[in-house]
């Protein structure tokens, strides 16, 4: 299964859910990765400087491992392709008229959108309220 790529059908059919857990971004320098399998990140992106992980603020405290900001994540819980175009414009655009920064990865079957904590609540709300404007 391929996804959707109609960027209406996906707005329109997107269920967003606000996990429960809260995450940080950080980064793992050479020499560093060790730490890999002991934080358990659900995400990893290698740039120049080092791999970016995205982990549990309870596994980054407990690997002393440094980061800035914390986040929730919303799953957009919608099959989009990765070859849809639209999506993410359409979602940031949204929280960023509210103000929300949005970190948003996608992986082979939903977006997530990385959010600040303290504003996971209002963003749910914006995202659904994208969502039923498109019904």
């Amino acid at each position: 299964m391929t996804g959707e790529k109609d960027l209406a059908t996906l707005i329109a059919s997107m269920t967003p859910v606000l996990s429960e857990h809260e995450y940080v971004f950080g980064t793992l320098s050479e020499g560093n990765e060790s730490l890999l399998t002991k934080l358990q990140p659900i995400g990893t992106f290698h740039e120049q400087e080092g791999l970016t992980v995205i982990v549990l603020q309870s596994e980054a405290e407990k690997h002393h491992l440094h980061y800035h900001g914390l986040f929730k994540c919303i799953t957009l819980n919608v099959h989009s392709s990765l070859a849809a175009v639209g999506l993410t414009a359409a979602v940031s655009t949204k929280l960023a008229q509210k103000n929300i920064s949005a970190n948003v990865v996608a992986a082979y079957y939903h977006d997530h959108i990385f959010v600040p904590a303290d504003d996971a609540a209002n963003a749910l709300l914006c995202l659904q309220d994208l969502a039923r404007s498109y019904l």
